[in-house]
């Protein structure tokens, strides 16, 4: 008799907590759903779309109206593509997303492609004229966007002209950008789309001319959506070329990314300088939590595309990822992810070198907590409490309550910022929008 009534009370609790979580997880669901209809979408479209001049409007104040500069980049262009094509696939006014997407892609198309050398240029006045920044006129990670885009817009609406444009940047970079000697691919190019190679010419801190983790990880997001709808065996050749070169040589013994490389792969290290010189350097040389919490379902969602074997082994370096930037670089006083530490020569233990939480860090961390309890429910890191905490700062300190959208910084430590731009060229929704979109798809499973 004892033992049936412990485990009637067993089963009790157990009910019970299987509904608190249910109805906790409803109620996430229906605040971002919101969240990502009322307070991302509506926001943004249409007011972002340029109909003077083509593509989208760069700047955009923290009232949300339409500002005053709005030389175009590549990437961002791209991500409202992507962002207009997924939301298409959600929300009923389906038709209304796909023009969006259609006007952007029109933009990519007919614009922001070099007619007479290819690929794409990195950016471009309103009106469509090339600006040609030095070491920056073409970028394998602006491409990658372009293929990111393109791939999702497909999908989608299934125009093949669009398909036939990411195949076009998939073959551009493959002659101009790939280094098959070395692998991976060389971020900075030329207008022709000759790599830059760096010298003893460029300044120390300057990034141009180096291999670096953002274009890769950014090119393997962007094979995996092309993969989806154009299976090609050298895509799938890049995509796992890619997946390895990330796992095994950019991800550190440490757990954590080397940010630039040389051409062999080398990091880029100031480690052994003094303190002023590794702060003059910090750009280059860092641990970024978000970068880190965000390859982790990168890496993830490509390996399962690929039906790689060594899953698991995947799988588990993303987790030690993210148990480090738990351990390392999360603020246990409010949540959230900081930008960023650094190991000071032989220490153990990480210093935070950067305290302020950008957005997207934020919305990465939401989509791979949530990804890291599904897999690893009864870890001692509890996942799925520091995603409800994370969620919890994010609508606290980013979401803005007067006129909506999310701020770039958190307001916890930098309320100062409370009246800055909402989007600009390296700022719109593309990060939060994919984050909610994805814990939206893992909530309701």
């Amino acid at each position: 008799m004892k033992i049936l009534h412990f485990f009637s009370l067993f089963c009790l609790t157990t009910f019970t907590a299987f509904a608190q979580e249910k109805v906790a997880n409803e109620a996430i669901i229906s605040q971002m759903k919101v969240d990502a209809k009322e307070n991302l979408l509506d926001k943004w479209y249409p007011l972002v779309i340029d109909k003077e001049d083509g593509g989208y409007y760069s700047e955009i104040t923290y009232d949300f109206q339409v500002g005053e500069k709005h030389d175009k980049m590549i990437v961002t262009q791209a991500r409202h593509i992507w962002t207009n094509s997924v939301a298409a696939e959600f929300f009923p006014d389906k038709q209304n997303y796909l023009n969006y997407a259609a006007h952007g892609f029109e933009f990519l198309r007919d614009v922001m492609w070099d007619a007479k050398y290819g690929g794409f240029h990195n950016l471009v006045t309103k009106e469509g004229k090339p600006i040609a920044k030095k070491g920056e006129e073409k970028t394998a990670y602006g491409n990658s966007f372009a293929m990111y885009g393109l791939a999702a817009y497909y999908r989608v609406s299934g125009n093949k002209e669009a398909l036939d444009l990411a195949k076009k940047t998939f073959y551009w970079l493959e002659e101009h950008s790939h280094d098959p000697k070395n692998k991976g691919y060389f971020q900075s190019l030329n207008l022709d789309g000759s790599p830059i190679l760096r010298d003893s010419s460029f300044d120390s801190t300057s990034d141009v001319g180096y291999k670096d983790q953002n274009s890769s990880i950014h090119l393997l997001e962007a094979f995996t959506e092309l993969y989806k709808v154009w299976p090609d065996k050298l895509v799938a050749e890049r995509l796992e070329e890619l997946l390895l070169l990330i796992r095994d040589t950019i991800v550190s013994e440490r757990n954590y990314m080397n940010l630039f490389f040389e051409a062999d792969w080398t990091p880029v290290s100031f480690n052994e300088e003094t303190k002023e010189i590794i702060k003059k350097h910090y750009y280059l040389d860092h641990v970024s939590f978000g970068h880190d919490v965000e390859i982790a379902y990168l890496m993830l969602e490509a390996s399962e595309i690929l039906e790689r074997k060594d899953i698991e082994k995947t799988l588990l370096k993303g987790k030690m990822m993210v148990d480090h930037a738990l351990e390392n670089g999360w603020d246990p006083e409010f949540g959230g992810f900081y930008d960023g530490g650094y190991y000071f020569g032989e220490d153990k233990s990480l210093t935070i070198v950067n305290s302020d939480k950008n957005w997207w860090s934020q919305a990465e961390g939401l989509n791979t907590l949530l990804i890291m309890q599904h897999y690893f429910t009864n870890d001692s890191h509890h996942y799925g409490i520091y995603f409800n905490q994370l969620w919890e700062y994010v609508n606290t300190f980013f979401m803005d309550d007067r006129f909506g959208g999310w701020y770039e910084w958190g307001q916890d430590n930098k309320p100062e910022t409370k009246d800055d731009l909402k989007g600009h060229i390296w700022k719109a929704n593309y990060h939060n929008f994919r984050a909610l979109i994805n814990c939206l798809k893992n909530l309701e499973k």
